[in-house]
């Protein structure tokens, strides 16, 4: 795998605090058609529901988010994580992510952050947090400017304002956790999340 983008529309941002839900909720979100998940880093059950997913469903294509520190980066490789999604960036965690041998998202909010980003020849970014740092039409104004960049938006993203990033020609996919409401997760609702899912999969800008 090359990129992280063309895996699908929309990428669920996961935060597992049992690593037991890990492979229901990742067996659950594919069968909606979302195959691509992200595990965030925030929480001590994040690497064992990394390392669940990759080993209990084959069909899934897991990741890793939050990724903060090279140790992170090693840390999520290890455990089976297929790309790696950081919420920002320092030289050495863009050192570390790129050692891997992962596909990897650096998260940048500036036009800044993308050019320093494109200096270094990468082209695939997440911008976050998406909706307080300008929303669509911050990355609207960016495409002409910075035609090579392109974005998985995340960060207050959900089922009605997606359409119009996907619309844009600078974004690849969007991030977010809506099809995986709090009230579902702890209820272990699966079949709630599969809904939820299938609705997510068929956007369309």
């Amino acid at each position: 795998m090359d990129s992280v983008f063309g895996l699908a529309p929309v990428i669920p941002v996961v935060v597992v605090e049992d690593a037991d839900d890990a492979v229901p909720l990742a067996r659950a979100l594919l069968a909606g058609g979302l195959g691509a998940i992200e595990i965030t880093l925030r929480t001590p059950a994040a690497l064992e529901a990394i390392s669940a997913v990759a080993l209990g469903v084959p069909g899934a294509v897991v990741g890793a988010g939050t990724v903060l520190t090279p140790d992170h980066a090693a840390a999520a490789t290890a455990a089976g994580a297929r790309f790696l999604v950081s919420p920002g960036w320092t030289d050495s965690l863009l050192d570390a992510m790129c050692g891997t041998g992962l596909p990897y998202l650096p998260g940048v909010s500036t036009a800044s952050e993308v050019l320093s980003l494109l200096e270094r020849g990468i082209t695939d970014m997440k911008f976050f947090p998406a909706e307080p740092a300008g929303g669509a039409p911050f990355l609207k104004s960016l495409a002409s400017p910075l035609p090579r960049a392109r974005f998985c938006p995340t960060g207050g993203i959900d089922a009605g304002r997606a359409p119009q990033y996907l619309r844009l020609p600078n974004v690849a996919c969007v991030g977010g956790s809506w099809m995986i409401p709090p009230d579902l997760l702890a209820a272990r609702d699966w079949e709630g999340i599969t809904a939820l899912a299938k609705e997510a999969a068929a956007l369309v800008p």
